[in-house]
């Protein structure tokens, strides 16, 4: 019974610290699968070992520092195996496995780390929160070429994937054997060369570390690394590491309960415990019910309010899911009605109470809606003008969005809505230039809340 009430405390930690933003999952690279389950740099070990002509020379299961090593063993040169693999990297086709999918799915993550060199973590984040527009970026340590993050995390708008041992390319700029490993962890070390960035979000992040696969030395090595200081010195960050297996490494189980106190191994298999997170992240987005996707906030009469209020008519209800998605993606607390109940005294009043405390009034407008007589979003539209009047002019509260090519000057257009600015969002398809505006939007009113600005 205690240890059920210390997994359930565990959890509930995990999950606030997610909703806070405050982890950077460490995704290790044998979450990238093969639709069998064979993870993609054992197949790749395998093809490059038939290409080269050396699985003969290798154990099995095949490991692609085993590969290279056998084919320098026959006098190959190392530089010809990364254009190699490469070309077998291109020729596989994969779709993103389900623990990568259930990882892109949680909105609150916007970085993270990959110790792979593929591109499924990227394809999974842009099928799953961009209808497959590549937005995601995609960034390859390399000690001849380092990269840093594009700005700091807190300020990131998409997210980012950053491969810390190198991206798959034709040139020898990632790794696949130990002395490739070597030289990256060295060249990490270096002022010259330390992507500072990212650094400075892993040391003061929470770090999710899942099926790393690390062995003993390495383990402690990248935990001290990431954090810049000794493992035994006290700091309000922890580490999860998710391992099957870890717990019967005693030497290390050893020397992390002794010397990194804010360090917890999780002893599940990493597909399953991404499984379940996922289904526990959904079910406290949402209260009641876990439920299979993010269907918006439920209209409970003492939810909190949110600082942007999405309105929109019934028939552009695709485009407001949509648009709710990418703002939810953005780390945005958005007021969506996802079911468009339209009756009631008591659900108006939850409308004119969010109306009247929301920050943003996000307006959703197509031909259909500015044609329609008769709607309860114009009830909404009548709430949001009243307030405007107690608004000075130079404070931004609506923000008109046309979805297709609705007339903005129409007659079914509020007068006070067409002297605004309008985004135009087609089919509800935030485009960077919105995301910017709104999330520098709702930071300064955060600021001046807290008395900052």
């Amino acid at each position: 019974m205690q240890e059920q009430t210390d997994l359930e405390e565990f959890w509930d930690d995990l999950l606030a610290f997610i909703e806070e933003r405050r982890v950077v999952p460490i995704v290790g690279a044998d979450l990238a699968t093969m639709p069998d389950g064979m993870p993609l740099r054992e197949h790749l070990a395998l093809r490059l070992a038939e290409r080269l002509r050396v699985n003969d020379d290798t154990p099995a299961p095949h490991s692609l520092n085993d590969v290279v090593c056998a084919y320098v063993s026959r006098r190959g040169r190392r530089e010809d195996v990364f254009p190699r693999l490469r070309t077998l990297a291109k020729e596989v086709v994969a779709e993103p496995p389900p623990a990568l999918v259930s990882l892109a799915r949680i909105s609150d993550f916007n970085l993270f780390v990959t110790l792979g060199f593929d591109s499924l973590l990227v394809d999974a984040l842009n099928r799953e929160r961009f209808g497959s527009e590549p937005r995601t970026q995609h960034i390859g340590y390399s000690p001849q070429r380092p990269a840093d993050l594009p700005a700091p995390q807190e300020a990131l708008v998409d997210p980012v994937v950053y491969a810390l041992l190198g991206r798959v390319s034709a040139a020898p700029d990632y790794v696949i054997t130990d002395e490739d490993l070597l030289e990256f962890l060295s060249a990490l070390q270096s002022d010259s060369r330390r992507p500072n960035l990212l650094f400075d979000a892993l040391q003061s992040s929470h770090l999710l570390m899942i099926g790393c696969n690390f062995p003993d030395w390495l383990a402690r090595f990248f935990i001290r690394i990431t954090k810049n200081r000794p493992l035994s010195v006290q700091r309000s960050e922890a580490e999860f590491v998710v391992e099957e297996r870890l717990t019967d490494d005693r030497s290390l189980v050893v020397f992390l309960e002794h010397f990194s106190y804010g360090t917890r191994i999780v002893p599940m298999a990493p597909t399953t415990f991404v499984a379940e997170l996922e289904r526990r992240w959904l079910a406290r987005r949402r209260p009641g019910p876990a439920a299979p996707a993010i269907t918006g906030r439920e209209p409970e009469a003492d939810a909190p309010h949110s600082p942007i209020f999405l309105s929109y008519a019934r028939d552009d209800s695709e485009a407001a899911e949509r648009l709710y998605r990418r703002l939810d993606a953005l780390g945005l607390d958005v007021w969506y009605d996802r079911d468009r109940l339209e009756s009631g005294d008591a659900y108006e009043q939850k409308i004119r109470r969010q109306v009247r405390s929301c920050a943003f009034f996000v307006a959703l407008i197509s031909r259909r809606a500015e044609q329609r007589e008769e709607g309860f979003f114009r009830r909404e539209w009548r709430q949001a003008e009243e307030r405007m009047r107690g608004i000075a002019d130079h404070v931004p509260f609506v923000l008109p969005v046309a979805v297709d090519d609705v007339n903005t000057r129409g007659d079914g257009i509020p007068e006070p809505f067409r002297k605004l600015h309008w985004a135009r969002l087609e089919g509800g398809v935030a485009t960077p230039e919105f995301e910017t505006r709104i999330v520098q939007l709702v930071r300064e009113h955060s600021k001046r809340r807290r008395g900052l600005a």
